[in-house]
């Protein structure tokens, strides 16, 4: 076992690493811009470098300063969190050639399921249902218009290294193909600099649903059941649950299973999650995320495991502490997405926290690295909190949510909290009547100024 780790991120991920570190008995190295020498993070870790100025480009996605920090603080493993280096496949070769280890899964894995076109050929023959769609990337706008007639509009059209809604625009007729085509190639060069776009047929009214693997990289690989991230603005997830509220039983042992085959297959190691969208009765698989989810934590919940714990386990050569005939569901969790943001707009508002006040009690966790008196800096994503409640079943986790959202202080600056409580008056919300569009739909007609 390692006996010491660096956390290569910021904010409430990496306490959620240095607290599983701390209870393995691991020490923890936090890294941090000069903008963050006060963050949690930086105060509950056993060391802390300071990497670089404010811009990530310069500090946490400084692969040199990370690397330099592990050399001189002794670290002998380093763990990636969420976001900013969790999926550079150049940075986990890097990681390697300096006999170091990355809590992940490996390069090659990370660059097969970070292209998307070549994510989707790869699945398909380990028998992974995908959405149909075109045969490798679409070099040109005939070509785009062809495969769309061919296929039936509505249909999207995806960059092939796009993430986080980037480089996705729907077609909704032939008139539409040549915006939508043009727009996904030009985000697409300007995000990730690759023009790159392939098309899959769109489906309607899909729900978001995605299955958390666990491999230990030697051919064994169990499910975690499933997740419903079906709530969604601009493609980014606001709410999600687990277990899923329209999935059965026999749904998810049988599309659990095939996942698990598919990531045991390949020798994944570590944690990833399978994405699909789901539409009466069938999932087709969109993406592969080869690191931990923001949303994992309502996984643990109902499962009673430790993700972070497993990761650091499987990264340090030890077998997965559970098998798939002990991981049985316990109840429902539900986690909400709290970001520094004024609605309705949803434009970034970072300020001084001037009085923050957790909720608890029984089934309650609060993911997040705030304090009174806390700088929330302009630098980075918005998201400051993650709330977790688990019940024993959805309405009773349901009525925890509303009732710790109502327990919840964030003062000083504004934040998205006031949309859970609009959102927990809603009778689909309590029915799980929602697709990945109602989100949207019901911010048109419900949150204006």
């Amino acid at each position: 076992m390692f006996d010491k780790i660096l956390i290569a991120n910021r904010g409430e991920i990496a306490l959620r690493v240095i607290r599983a570190a701390r209870e393995m008995g691991i020490q923890s190295v936090a890294v941090h811009s000069t903008a963050d020498s006060d963050a949690m993070h930086v105060r509950m870790a056993d060391e802390s470098v300071c990497i670089g100025p404010p811009s990530g480009t310069d500090s946490y996605l400084s692969i040199p300063a990370i690397i330099a920090a592990c050399e001189v603080t002794g670290a002998q493993a380093i763990h990636p969190g969420y976001g900013f280096l969790s999926e550079n496949a150049n940075f986990v070769q890097i990681v390697e050639d300096h006999d170091l280890s990355f809590i992940g899964p490996t390069a090659e894995h990370i660059r097969v399921m970070g292209d998307k076109i070549t994510a989707k050929d790869t699945m398909k023959k380990l028998g992974v249902p995908c959405v149909p769609g075109s045969d490798g990337g679409v070099p040109t706008l005939a070509e785009a218009k062809k495969l769309g007639e061919e296929m039936g509009y509505p249909v999207i059209v995806k960059a092939t290294a796009g993430g986080g809604g980037r480089g996705m625009k729907v077609a909704d007729t032939a008139a539409d193909m040549e915006h939508a085509f043009m727009t996904a190639r030009s985000e697409g060069k300007a995000a990730f600099g690759n023009d790159e776009v392939y098309i899959e047929k769109y489906l309607t009214t899909p729900r978001h649903i995605e299955i958390q693997v666990f491999g230990d990289g030697k051919g064994q690989a169990v499910h975690l059941g499933e997740r419903d991230c079906s709530l969604q603005r601009r493609h980014q997830k606001v709410f999600e649950e687990a277990p899923g509220p329209s999935i059965t039983a026999e749904e998810r042992a049988r599309i659990g299973k095939t996942c698990a085959d598919a990531v045991a297959r390949i020798n994944y190691a570590g944690a990833g999650t399978i994405e699909f969208l789901y539409e009466n009765g069938e999932f087709y698989f969109i993406e592969m995320n080869t690191r931990l989810q923001v949303e994992h934590p309502v996984t643990e919940a109902i499962f009673g495991v430790d993700l972070v714990r497993e990761q650091i386990r499987v990264a340090a050569g030890l077998p997965m502490s559970f098998t798939q005939d002990e991981l049985q569901i316990n109840g429902h969790a539900i986690e909400v997405r709290i970001n520094a943001e004024k609605l309705p707009e949803f434009s970034p508002r970072p300020g001084t926290i001037s009085q923050f006040h957790a909720p608890g009690g029984l089934g309650v966790r609060m993911d997040s690295a705030l304090y009174d008196g806390y700088k929330i800096p302009p630098y980075y994503d918005s998201l400051i909190a993650k709330l977790i409640v688990h019940g024993r079943d959805r309405p009773s986790a349901l009525a925890r949510l509303n009732r710790a959202l109502g327990e919840l202080i964030v003062d000083g600056v504004d934040t998205t909290v006031p949309l859970f409580h609009e959102l927990l008056q809603e009778p689909d919300i309590h029915t799980g009547a929602y697709n990945i569009h109602w989100l949207e739909h019901w911010l048109e007609t419900n949150l204006q100024d």
